[in-house]
Parts: structure tokens; C-alpha cells; sequence
């Protein structure tokens, strides 16, 4: 199991700095967010897979020669006189690297939805005592503040959209309609749990520059797939208007919110990213099927390495 492996930790190696680089660089990724996203996805769940596989194979190396009947002799070793075989400290280490790697992100995923869930129900219990009700726009909330505010809480079962009246002055009718249209794509396309996994993600590897950098990514991304949502009703001329107007508006105009994440009110650079992408074409059908195709390999990939060998042996 040594060469699996050694690929494993190169594949690994590959999508935590050159692959995300070469992503967020890359260009078409405003012509079909949602493409791009399910691209980021699978890069960081592979990447993820990548990394445990790695140590864990290296680890039950002495057990077995596939990470399945590896895994059955390291586990029946237990049950004899010598509970670790023939495992040498460097493999008990990479074994030990494995759990305590897998259950740091696990515990940093579980933390993250904790105190997520927390926050929302927090901010809106402060949201239905300092707002009223917006007239025509049911689940919108109206906050007196002059600043230009909007940001949406989603929750299991109830969704709150909430405005300013900052907002309301800055913003004409079909400059408004955009605003609440995209706030209410963010709520029912769920980019929080979206953005959540992503934050999880930067909070277990806060060293790791990549995670950074796939997290703001990612904000990009849940933003323009709520213009394109948004677009689908309200002109591109108008939406880009909103967009301009609430991200030039001053410094006191606080950040978009979605459930306790903080994406930016789209700092300036972000709204002319933005605005910009609305005059470009759409990416074809076959360059999105090619990404797909690509995002369904780097899940593959691992998972193959991984389980095809010993399920192949045991099939035998």
C-alpha cells in the first residue's frame, strides 16, 4: 500500500496549493458560479479524502496489502497477544495523524454548525424586537437604520430577509425587487450550509492559506448564483444599479450577512467582479459538462484508490 499512498499524498498535495490557485484565477468560473462551486466542493472533499487516505494506508501498510483487508488484520490484531502486529512507530504515528486529523475536522465541522445555528437564532430573536414587518414582502423584515442593510437569516423551517430603511431611500422599486430577490435566492438555495462547510473548513486548517482562499472564493460564487437568481425577474441594468449603490454607499454600511457568516456587502472589488460578469455570455453547455466530468473524477480518484483494490480482493 505504499504507492497508493505515495499517490494519495501527491494527489492531496496538488489540490491544496497549485489546483485552488489555478481556480481562483481562472477566468470562466463568473460565467457559471454554479459550476464553478460544485468544482470548489469537490476539490476540498477530495483533498480532504486525499490527505486521510494517505496516512491511513501508510499506517495499516504492515497489516495487509489493501487499505480493506489492511484494516480487518489491524482490527482482528487487537483480539491476540500483539495488538499492534508488525506496525512500526512511523506507522502508529501515521495511524495516530489519521484519527486525530479526522476528528479535527469533524469536531470543527460540528463546532462551526453549533455555534452557527446559535448565532441565527440569536440575531433573529434581536431582528423581530427591532424591526417591524415590510408591507407586500412576506418573511422581510423593516429595521429603522439609515445604513444600507440587507441580509437574509435561514433557518430549517422559517427564513427571514431583512432590510433598512437606509435601503429603502438609496434603492427605486426595481432596484429594491433585485436586492430582495437575492436575498431570497440566498435563502432558498441554502448558501449557508454551503458557506458553513467552507468556514469549518479555514477554522480547522487556519495555517493553510488555501482554505483562506477557497472560503472567500466560495463567498464570490453564493453571490453572483443570487444575482443570476435574481436576474431571472429584474433587468440587469437595475440589478447592477443595487449593486453599485449599496457597495459604494459609505464605510458605516455593514456586511451581508447569511446566517452568521460574514461574506462581505461586497467590498467594492467583489461588486465590480459582479457587475461586470452580467455583460458576459454564459459558458456553453459542453465546457460546464467538462467540469462536472472533472469534479466527479477528483471524488473518484481517492475513492478508487482506496477501496477498489481490496473490495476487488475480496470479490476473488
Amino acid at each position: 500500500m505504499i504507492s497508493t499512498s505515495l499517490a494519495l499524498a501527491a494527489f492531496a498535495l496538488a489540490l491544496a496549493w497549485p489546483v485552488p490557485i489555478l481556480l481562483s484565477h481562472a477566468k470562466w468560473p463568473t460565467r457559471a458560479p454554479a459550476t464553478a462551486l460544485v468544482l470548489w466542493q469537490a476539490v476540498a472533499l477530495a483533498g480532504g479524502l486525499s490527505m486521510l487516505g494517505a496516512l491511513l494506508t501508510f499506517g495499516l501498510a504492515p497489516f495487509g496489502p489493501d487499505l480493506v483487508s489492511g484494516g480487518i488484520s489491524f482490527a482482528t490484531s487487537f483480539l491476540g497477544d500483539q495488538p499492534w502486529g508488525p506496525a512500526r512507530p512511523v506507522h502508529i504515528l501515521a495511524l495516530s495523524g489519521a484519527v486525530l486529523l479526522g476528528g479535527h475536522l469533524l469536531l470543527n465541522l460540528v463546532v462551526t454548525i453549533v455555534r452557527a445555528e446559535r448565532d441565527r437564532r440569536r440575531h433573529a430573536q434581536l431582528v423581530l424586537l427591532l424591526s417591524t414587518p415590510l408591507p407586500d414582502a412576506p418573511g422581510t423584515r423593516l429595521l429603522d437604520n439609515p445604513a444600507p442593510v440587507a441580509y437574509c437569516l435561514p433557518g430549517a423551517f422559517t427564513t427571514m430577509t431583512v432590510l433598512s430603511a437606509g435601503l429603502l431611500s438609496l434603492l427605486d422599486e426595481d432596484e429594491l425587487d433585485a436586492v430582495i430577490e437575492h436575498e431570497r435566492a440566498h435563502a432558498t438555495q441554502r448558501h449557508d450550509i454551503v458557506l458553513m462547510l467552507f468556514r469549518a473548513w479555514k477554522a480547522s486548517l487556519p495555517w493553510f492559506p488555501i482554505a483562506d482562499r477557497a472560503h472567500r472564493e466560495v463567498g464570490v460564487l453564493v453571490e453572483m448564483l443570487a444575482d443570476d437568481h435574481a436576474r431571472r425577474s429584474i433587468d440587469d441594468r437595475s440589478l447592477a444599479r443595487a449593486v453599485a449603490l449599496v457597495s459604494t454607499s459609505g464605510s458605516a454600511a455593514p456586511p451581508h450577512r447569511i446566517q452568521g457568516t460574514w461574506t462581505g456587502a461586497a467590498p467594492v472589488e467583489d461588486a465590480r467582479q459582479r457587475i461586470l460578469r452580467l455583460e458576459a455570455t454564459p459558458l456553453p453547455a459542453g465546457p460546464k459538462a467538462t467540469v462536472i466530468s472533472a469534479a466527479a473524477a477528483l471524488i473518484t480518484v481517492p475513492t478508487v484508490l482506496l477501496l477498489a483494490p481490496g473490495l476487488t480482493n475480496l470479490i476473488d
